[in-house]
């Protein structure tokens, strides 16, 4: 998922590992980890990475995607959407239309 670059990594990271870390589904060993694995065009993109049993894997996944996303509202950190900015240049023709 991608945060906004104006939000605070170090506490979004850190929220959302505290989450793991309480989840009984998300083994303890090896550590689960809150990663940056890209600076996108619009987000710095964090990915979670923990291991669960076989039998909780999707249940998991699919709470964890949907959980994220309300922990890291309450928590007042954005999740932005891609934005361009477009700069129109005025050319000669439109110089000349205008008269």
């Amino acid at each position: 998922m991608g945060i906004a670059y104006e939000d605070d990594i170090e506490k979004a990271m850190a929220l959302l590992l505290d989450h793991l870390q309480q989840d009984s589904r998300v083994m303890s060993e090896p550590a689960p980890q809150v990663l940056v694995t890209g600076l996108g065009e619009s987000s710095v993109d964090l990915s979670l990475r923990c291991w669960t049993q076989r039998t909780d894997f999707w249940t998991l996944k699919f709470e964890l995607n949907k959980n994220a996303k309300l922990w890291l509202d309450t928590a007042g950190i954005s999740i932005p959407f891609p934005q361009r900015d477009v700069h129109l240049i005025p050319t000669l023709a439109d110089a000349d239309s205008e008269t």
